[in-house]
């Protein structure tokens, strides 16, 4: 039976949020979704990876076409939206494409920001809900852990997932420049918003305990505080808030400076001029630039950080390019072993049928010198197997060999018939 891998899903690359959004699965139900996915007629294994910027269906299909319309009736059921309006938005790959796919899924060279190293964790529990699930099979089971291996040596062997590169990220690794240990830091995020919610996010990964949210509307600094444990007060203490600060980061949707110089020098006065590190990641900007000739004031811009990111891009389009031609290596690898499926039938028959004269032959030797002892025993049955795996080991490798030709059908054939291994190949498909 010849087998198919297809990929039919929704990305950020070709549908917008609202769409992703309608077509993604809660964690409690994708179980559900899988297991019934399974019973689908044409799905022989299958997973479902679903994230905020994608949800993908990968499946093993005995029918190219029919599978991808199985998936798509699948979709079409599950999430109530018609055919009509998913066609527009699916991605889907087959069989090359779609191995070529997992791989720079999993290593994030598909990824918003590329080589993130979150969609690896992410693949890989979707790959073992879908195995406990037993949905997955010889086929997944190999590809995906192919995947997950190639994907662990890439982010370690290459600078794919080192440098940060989003703004907010860049921020916190300067700041962490100026201090030995950023659990002794008492940082202030100036808006809360969504830039200074990811302020937030990467100050506490960092191990920065000590935050205040500051903002116009307190009860929205208030929230964002509550979910990281951080403290939050109105605009009005800024000021006050600053006076026992090491690090700023603003990002109000204010269009004028909120910080001026001549306010920011009083305050220096007051904290006896202890270093400020300023991050202002707003546009317009919330602090007046000459705030950075008052002295022991360390102040950064957008401009200043995204230099830094930018480079940082392109290190990691390097290293992307590195693991991109790995792939090819790993692509070709797996397609070897796929072609090989098709002779691992004759494979198990041709050792089982020799196994078998071996044991014919060995219970023929005990009757005929019954007075052998456990070791003789043991000795000719150990040398004998040795035997037969010697005569074994070219024949093998040639039957591996025909899955790689073109004459497939007819080497087979011609195999069998010369080891009479017409019946046992039978039972063992």
């Amino acid at each position: 039976m010849l087998l198919h891998i297809i990929k039919v899903g929704v990305n950020y690359h070709v549908a917008p949020l609202d769409i992703r959004e309608k077509l993604t699965f809660s964690t409690p139900t994708i179980q559900e979704a899988m297991d019934i996915l399974s019973r689908q007629e044409h799905i022989i294994e299958n997973m479902i990876l679903s994230t905020c910027n994608r949800t993908e269906i990968f499946a093993v299909v005995d029918h190219l076409k029919l599978g991808e319309q199985a998936i798509i009736h699948f979709l079409h059921t599950w999430f109530d939206i018609s055919q009509a309006e998913l066609i527009d938005y699916l991605d889907i790959n087959s069989d090359e494409a779609a191995i070529n796919h997992t791989f720079r899924l999993a290593t994030g060279l598909e990824s918003m920001v590329i080589g993130e190293t979150q969609i690896l964790g992410q693949f890989r529990d979707a790959f073992f809900s879908a195995q406990n699930l037993k949905v997955t099979g010889k086929i997944f089971n190999e590809l995906f852990k192919r995947v997950i291996t190639f994907a662990k040596r890439a982010h370690s062997n290459t600078a794919i997932g080192e440098h940060a590169v989003s703004i907010g990220y860049v921020a916190v690794e300067r700041a962490k420049q100026f201090f030995d240990n950023m659990q002794d830091v008492h940082a202030v995020i100036l808006g809360a918003g969504e830039m200074g919610a990811l302020s937030l996010k990467h100050l506490h990964s960092s191990g920065v305990e000590n935050i205040t949210i500051v903002n116009r509307r307190f009860n929205k600094a208030y929230q964002l505080a509550e979910k990281f444990n951080a403290t939050a007060v109105g605009m009005e203490d800024l000021y006050k808030v600053l006076e026992n600060a090491d690090i700023l980061m603003s990002s109000t949707g204010a269009n004028d400076s909120i910080l001026k110089r001549e306010d920011v020098s009083q305050l220096q006065k007051q904290r006896k001029n202890k270093p400020l590190f300023l991050i202002d990641i707003a546009v317009p900007r919330d602090i007046e630039p000459s705030v950075s000739e008052i002295d022991m004031i360390h102040l950064y811009d957008i401009d200043d950080l995204q230099g830094v990111a930018d480079d940082n891009i392109q290190t990691r389009k390097a290293a992307a390019a590195i693991i991109a031609s790995q792939i090819d290596h790993e692509l070709a690898s797996f397609q070897s072993w796929l072609r090989t499926l098709d002779v691992v039938p004759i494979i198990k028959a041709l050792r089982e049928k020799s196994i078998c004269i071996q044991e014919r032959t060995l219970a023929s030797i005990f009757r005929k010198i019954p007075d052998l002892d456990k070791r003789e025993m043991k000795v000719l049955r150990k040398h004998t197997q040795s035997i037969v795996n010697q005569i074994l080991e070219q024949p093998i490798k040639q039957a591996k060999l025909i899955g790689e030709s073109d004459c497939k059908k007819q080497e087979k054939n011609m195999f069998i018939n010369i080891f009479g291994l017409e019946d046992s190949v039978e039972n063992n498909k």
